[in-house]
């Protein structure tokens, strides 16, 4: 996929902290329950942490008790980049940034009781918060 914002690996680590690096690039996983918008209730808008495209509305964020913040739906079906994923001896699906490929977490189909049935479970190193003025 072409990416409409395009950094070499060096610019991305000058940018990133180590941990956001991690994550946002090479497609770590920060432990569960450790994140800083695990409990974010604000309304606002989560954008990509390494290039701000716009991601998820805070309004289809939900408590799905998995320890990472869950979305049941991106801004746009474009703003993400869903890839199938068979690392760990499973399949799964990655969830990328479609603005500048960074990892970003994965969708599940168990996000019951939501309107799509999905589960978009995020890390928050790859997302930064942005709360609407009141």
């Amino acid at each position: 996929m072409s990416y409409s914002v395009n950094k070499t690996e060096a610019e991305w680590r000058e940018e990133l902290g180590e941990d956001q690096y991690a994550v946002l690039r090479t497609a770590a996983t920060e432990r569960a329950w450790t994140g800083e918008l695990l409990d974010e209730k604000r309304d606002g808008l989560y954008r990509c942490g390494a290039c701000g495209a716009e991601l998820f509305r805070s309004g289809t964020k939900f408590e799905s008790g998995c320890g990472w913040p869950s979305f049941y739906e991106s801004v746009r079906p474009e703003a993400v980049e869903l890839i199938e994923d068979n690392t760990l001896g499973m399949t799964r699906t990655e969830v990328r940034c479609a603005a500048c490929g960074s990892h970003l977490g994965h969708v599940f189909p168990d996000g019951f009781g939501t309107p799509t049935g999905d589960r978009y479970c995020m890390n928050s190193l790859a997302l930064k918060f942005e709360p609407h003025s009141s």
